[in-house]
């Protein structure tokens, strides 16, 4: 399984979301919509082995995270304006009980909490907090496979998905820094260049590596 945790530090986390002004008046949700599709969508259709979280920390009132399973996703194509309305459309509902989530549609989950509750989710999962000031995600030396050997598998139908490979998770922040209170201890924290990418071109990296089988840096130094 891919797991991807977006926080969006401004993002609005209830009421109507102003899709002409998504930079601006939401929060940058902007930026959250196009990680969000980065890491769910291909060419021609959804990643069924990926869940994307996204942390709305912006208010009004407490934060809010939206759940996207893409083994359960119907509905959702590669148009920015479109996965924005699904959002909207959470976001007009009363935000669920922290750590509670409540199906708003085919896959789309409503859930209280943030990003400590997100991990808490992922005991189990081999965390990774992206940061351009720390060792590649890659091993050193490691070359492309000349032929695709994917970390990570599914195969089934939709709502019967069977995943197996490598579970991990991703954690993605904006241009502010992560919140204090995050165990860090739990994460590694490794980069995919020197230079600050933006967000979804990042999460387009990890796919990459992911998609060819390059062997990644997962040890605990």
């Amino acid at each position: 399984m891919r797991r991807f945790a977006l926080i969006g530090h401004r993002a609005m986390s209830q009421g109507k979301l102003p899709l002409n002004d998504m930079a601006g008046g939401a929060g940058r949700m902007d930026v959250l919509v196009r990680a969000l599709m980065a890491a769910m969508l291909t060419s021609h259709g959804l990643r069924h082995d990926t869940e994307v979280v996204l942390h709305l920390m912006g208010g009004p009132g407490p934060s809010r995270r939206i759940k996207f399973v893409g083994s359960l996703l119907k509905g959702v194509h590669a148009e920015e304006r479109a996965v924005a309305g699904h959002i909207g459309k959470v976001l007009k509902l009363p935000i669920p009980a922290r750590g509670q989530w409540v199906e708003r549609s085919s896959g789309i989950f409503d859930g209280g909490g943030d990003i400590n509750h997100t991990l808490a989710e992922w005991s189990e999962t081999t965390i990774v907090c992206l940061e351009a000031n720390a060792p590649r995600l890659w091993m050193q030396g490691e070359a492309i496979p000349s032929k695709s050997q994917p970390l990570s598998n599914y195969s089934g139908a939709h709502g019967d998905f069977s995943i197996t490979g490598l579970d991990i998770g991703f954690v993605v922040s904006d241009d502010k820094p992560l919140p204090e209170d995050i165990p860090t201890e739990k994460m590694l924290k490794r980069s995919v260049g020197d230079l600050w990418l933006q967000g979804h071109m990042a999460i387009g990296i990890c796919h990459f590596l992911l998609d060819e089988g390059v062997q990644l840096n997962l040890v605990q130094s």
